[in-house]
């Protein structure tokens, strides 16, 4: 397994932290020092334990297959049986004091900023020296890391928040904690400076034993993430071409590079085999010390009721909608389309990413008609999809009998080159350059596994198209939250589900679709209210519009 923490040295790290004494450490350092004598300057001198310092910042980063996923929940493509912390959201319910799923967010990024503010409070001056004469390289890619851990997790809390305190220093006793809200743009131009900064000193790549550490890549990437989101309606009203034209550099920068190119298996680059693989620009390695906080057991999470899973989460009935035909039209533009058999002839990825009724699996067919077995007439019904769908992105079908420890174990890919190719495209069409938006977003459907007709569309069409193709190929990744927000699109609409009916004489199967939840995003909700508790806090924490 890479990346693994050097459990040893954490303990340590904990223990000098939080003052408790402990009995052992592989540093060199430490064996010649009394084991009470160790301070936490002492740290930020010795090589080792700085690196294990870096390793524990990437425990604090959201990431796997439990907390990632969940956000397609709060969106119109998923659902969840969550006790309402996901439907709040999607209802349009989410106040300052119940805030559901988006609750934790605000202090997971600070968490992770609190760490890379110490890191880089200590590790500069005589410790900086010091290090950099034991290893220079190491030095400047942990330096590398941490502002690169900081610059994403402020591009995340301007993501869902707008403009946030901007803290780069630690509090110390006597530190004034009231802090009013910095802009969304300086917070920005500070971002996307420290993502610059980690691109020079991070590698390109990394041996075997580090892959799943950041790379020089990965931070150009988040950038051009960060580039698009800032370019888009919600904070370029204006439309301003040099916002646009900020992106579509950005994302070039990555496929100039010419260090990234797409899998030709669609199906096969989110599983455990396509780890590492040439699409993926940074990916987040699992580790057996994450089976119990269910990050790590995809099957068990994913599978249907019928095959031992949870069903969770569900893929709606709107979102497979927008799977075209093999035509490459919307299933109610296509003549060809046959309601009876609403299933067949849909894009690739269609099945590469759901499990529908009929679709082959483990060597037999889905079943949530009722009396299937994977309806709530089932095995383990109570677990049973909600919608009619299961999700077949992530799983491994070879799983027999999934349980916490019988799992497969993809990494969780939080930038793959798919995207920077659909940010690009993107960022082409607001420049009025459509030739260019085509083309890169023809290379998506080029994929040899999916190998859907070319998109000739212009104008509105093709806008429609852009956005529509995100929203297959980048499912269940953490885009279509965010997508649907600095898009500025307002929903008042429901959540579908499929009703599938089986005729015991003659096996034919008829389809109906009926609402079953509402989905509600209103203008204020484009950002998220700061939690309640932060404004009690810190009086000088200025509310979101709305709430």
């Amino acid at each position: 397994m890479k990346l693994k923490l050097k459990f040893k040295y954490a303990l340590v790290l904990i223990f000098i932290f939080f003052g408790v004494g402990f009995q052992s450490c592989d540093s060199e350092y430490l064996e010649g020092q009394p084991l009470n004598a160790i301070s936490e300057a002492n740290v930020w001198v010795d090589l080792a334990l700085v690196e294990s310092f870096v390793n524990q910042t990437y425990g604090t980063l959201r990431a796997g297959y439990y907390a990632n996923t969940r956000m397609v929940t709060m969106t119109d493509d998923g659902y969840g049986i969550e006790k309402n912390s996901a439907q709040l959201v999607q209802r349009g319910e989410v106040t300052p004091s119940n805030m559901g799923l988006l609750g934790a967010m605000w202090s997971e990024y600070y968490t992770t900023i609190s760490n890379c503010n110490k890191f880089l409070s200590n590790v500069q001056g005589d410790n900086l020296e010091i290090l950099m004469q034991q290893d220079e390289v190491r030095t400047n890619r942990m330096i590398g890391e941490i502002k690169f851990f900081r610059a994403y997790s402020y591009f995340r809390l301007i993501a869902f928040f707008g403009g946030v305190p901007l803290i780069t220093e630690p509090f110390i006793l006597g530190d004034d904690y009231l802090l009013p809200r910095n802009q969304y743009d300086e917070i920005l131009e500070f971002i996307l400076n420290e993502f610059d900064e980690a691109a020079e000193l991070l590698p390109p790549s990394f041996d075997a034993k580090n892959k799943g550490r950041v790379t020089s890549g990965a931070a150009l990437a988040i950038k051009s993430r960060a580039l698009l989101y800032a370019a888009s309606p919600w904070h370029n009203p204006g439309n301003e071409k040099v916002k646009w034209q900020r992106a579509a550099d950005a994302a070039k920068a990555v496929i100039d590079l010419g260090r990234y190119s797409l899998y030709p298996d669609y199906k096969e680059s989110f599983m455990e085999k396509g780890n590492f693989n040439q699409e993926r620009i940074w990916e987040y390695v699992l580790n057996q010390q994450m089976l119990y906080s269910g990050e790590y057991r995809v099957e068990r999470k994913m599978f249907p009721n019928g095959s031992r899973g949870w069903s969770q989460p569900s893929p709606t009935q709107n979102f497979v909608d927008c799977y075209e035909t093999t035509n490459g039209l919307l299933p109610d533009n296509d003549p060809s389309f046959d309601p009876n058999y609403p299933y067949t002839n849909r894009d690739p990825r269609f099945y590469a990413t759901v499990l529908y009724d009929g679709a082959p699996f483990q060597g037999r067919e889905i079943e949530v008609f009722p009396g299937g077995i994977d309806s709530p007439d089932g095995n383990e019904g109570w677990n049973a999809t909600w919608t009619g769908y299961n999700i077949n992105k992530f799983i491994d079908e070879s799983i027999l009998s999934p349980t916490n420890t019988n799992s497969s174990n993809p990494n969780w890919v939080f930038c793959r080159y798919g995207e920077i190719l659909l940010n690009y495209a993107e960022a082409q069409y607001y420049l009025g350059n459509e030739e260019v938006a085509r083309e890169y977003l023809n290379m998506i459907r080029d994929r040899p596994s999916v190998s859907m007709p070319h998109i000739l569309d212009s104008g509105v069409e093709l806008e429609k198209r852009i956005r529509n193709e995100r929203r297959i190929e980048l499912f269940a990744e953490e885009h279509r939250f965010f997508d649907l927000r600095r898009w500025k699109i307002t929903a008042d609409s429901n959540l579908y589900r499929v009703n599938v009916t089986k005729n015991a004489t003659t096996g034919v199967k008829s389809y109906t679709y009926t609402p079953f939840q509402s989905f509600i995003l209103p203008e204020k909700m484009h950002l998220s209210p700061i939690p309640f508790d932060e404004i009690n806090r810190d009086p000088l924490l200025e509310q979101n519009p709305g709430y």
